[in-house]
C-alpha cells in the first residue's frame, strides 16, 4: 500500500529547494542564464578577478575589527560591495530573492527583513562566482598536465611555459639557415625569455581566464546540481534566515579559491627560484 506523501514543512521545503534549483542549474537553466553573460559581462569578468584578493581582504578585516570592538567600522567593512555586478549575478539574485519570498508565502521560510534577504542573497552569488574561479583554476591545471606535463595551478604558472613555447616558435621560424637547423640549434640551446614577453603572455591568459570564469558554469552548475551542492548552498542559506545569522566571515569556496591564487604563486616563485 502506498505511503502519502510527507507534507512536514522542512520536507516540502526541501522539495521545492531541489525543484527551484533544477531548473535554474540543469543544461537548460544554466544555457539560459549564461545568455545573460553576452554583453558587458565580457567586460566586467577581467576586472572582477582583479578584484578578487581586495574582497578577500575585506572579509578578512571585518572578524578582525570586530574582535577589536571597531563595530561601526567592521559593520562598514563588511558592507562594502567589492565585485562589479554581473547581469548573470543579477539574474540570480533576482531568480533566488523571488524563490525565497514564494516560501515565505507557503509558510516554508522566514519573512525576513528584505535587507536580510538582499545580504544572503548577495552572498549566495557571490559563492557561484568564486566555484567559477576554483572550476577555472581546474581547468587550467588540466591544460599544465597535458601539454607541459607539470601542475598549473593558475596562469601564472601557466604563462611560462606558454611564453617560452612562443619564444622557442618564433625564434625557430627566424633562425637564419632555416626551421629544420633551428629546430636543432634551439633544442640545445633553448631561446631566451624577455620579461615583457612573459607579462604580455601572462596579461593574455589573464583575459582569457577571466572569460572562461564567465561561462565556466555550464560545467560547473550541472556538476554541482548532480552532486546535490546547489541544493545544499540554498538550504544552508535559508537555515541561515531561519536563524537570522549573520553569514561567515568568508564562505569555504572563497577560502579555496584564494588558496588556488596562492598556490600559483607559490609554485611560480618556486620555479624561477629554482631555476
Amino acid at each position: 500500500m502506498l505511503q502519502p506523501a510527507d507534507t512536514r514543512p522542512m520536507t516540502r521545503r526541501e522539495t521545492e529547494v531541489r525543484r527551484f534549483v533544477r531548473a535554474r542549474y540543469g543544461l537548460r537553466g544554466t544555457l539560459a542564464l549564461h545568455r545573460h553573460a553576452l554583453g558587458l559581462d565580457l567586460l566586467r569578468a577581467p576586472v572582477n578577478v582583479m578584484l578578487s584578493p581586495l574582497f578577500l581582504l575585506v572579509r578578512l578585516g571585518a572578524p578582525i575589527l570586530r574582535r577589536l570592538r571597531l563595530l561601526q567600522a567592521a559593520d562598514w567593512l563588511a558592507g562594502r560591495q567589492i565585485f562589479l555586478k554581473s547581469d548573470v549575478a543579477r539574474q540570480i539574485r533576482a531568480d533566488l530573492a523571488y524563490f525565497i519570498d514564494d516560501l515565505a508565502d507557503k509558510d516554508l521560510a522566514p519573512k525576513a527583513p528584505p535587507e536580510s534577504i538582499a545580504r544572503a542573497v548577495a552572498d549566495y552569488a557571490e559563492t557561484r562566482n568564486a566555484v567559477a574561479e576554483i572550476s577555472t583554476s581546474l581547468i587550467v591545471l588540466v591544460a599544465g598536465l597535458v601539454l607541459f606535463h607539470r601542475p598549473t595551478p593558475g596562469v601564472i604558472s601557466l604563462a611560462g611555459p606558454i611564453a617560452h613555447l612562443q619564444a622557442q616558435a618564433q625564434a625557430v621560424q627566424d633562425f637564419a639557415l632555416g626551421s629544420w637547423a633551428g629546430r636543432m640549434w634551439y633544442w640545445a640551446f633553448p631561446a631566451e625569455l624577455s620579461t615583457a614577453k612573459l607579462v604580455l603572455t601572462g596579461i593574455g591568459l589573464a583575459m582569457l581566464a577571466s572569460v572562461m570564469t564567465t561561462f565556466a558554469g555550464l560545467i560547473a552548475d550541472p556538476v554541482q546540481l548532480w552532486t546535490g551542492i546547489h541544493r545544499r548552498r540554498v538550504m544552508r542559506l535559508l537555515r541561515r534566515l531561519d536563524r537570522a545569522e549573520n553569514a561567515p566571515a568568508l564562505e569555504r569556496e572563497h577560502m579555496l579559491a584564494r588558496l588556488g591564487d596562492l598556490s600559483d604563486l607559490a609554485l611560480s616563485l618556486w620555479r624561477s627560484l629554482k631555476g
